[in-house]
């Protein structure tokens, strides 16, 4: 299949992914963002850790999780002492079928093909990834 010409390539959107995955709370923000912009509601969920100071300041809290849900693929990025935990799951009708955790580059990569195959038909997800992907 040829992609049009405007079209991000999985290897952009999958480089993306990666740029800022050394720093937790950076590609947590990045992520939160990116995605939430470009997909429709219900398909991303963050959830966060909200200290007193956070909910007296009005802030978000830190973020603990986020997933991801392309059809019956769900993709959850979360921390686990201070460590990245990356899991791929199979989800039908709301039972998960297999749950795989993987390292964050195959995730990343997973997270990218989904992404791309949702912006083939959706003309603003394929708007907010070249976005992701030229940081504007």
């Amino acid at each position: 299949m040829m992609e049009p010409a405007n079209s991000p390539s999985f290897d952009m959107v999958a480089a993306a992914l990666r740029a800022d995955s050394n720093d937790i709370a950076i590609y947590a923000r990045v992520l939160t963002e990116s995605l939430r912009e470009s997909l429709p509601p219900g398909c991303v969920s963050v959830d966060s850790d909200r200290s007193v100071s956070d909910r007296m300041k009005g802030r978000p809290g830190t973020v603990t999780k986020i997933s991801v849900r392309l059809g019956d693929q769900v993709m959850t990025l979360g921390t686990s002492r201070g460590a990245l935990v990356a899991e791929i799951c199979r989800e039908v009708r709301g039972v998960v079928l297999s749950r795989q955790s993987v390292p964050i580059g195959q995730w990343a990569d997973a997270l990218a093909r989904a992404l791309v195959a949702h912006a083939e038909e959706n003309a603003a997800t394929a708007e907010a990834l070249r976005r992701l992907v030229t940081g504007d």
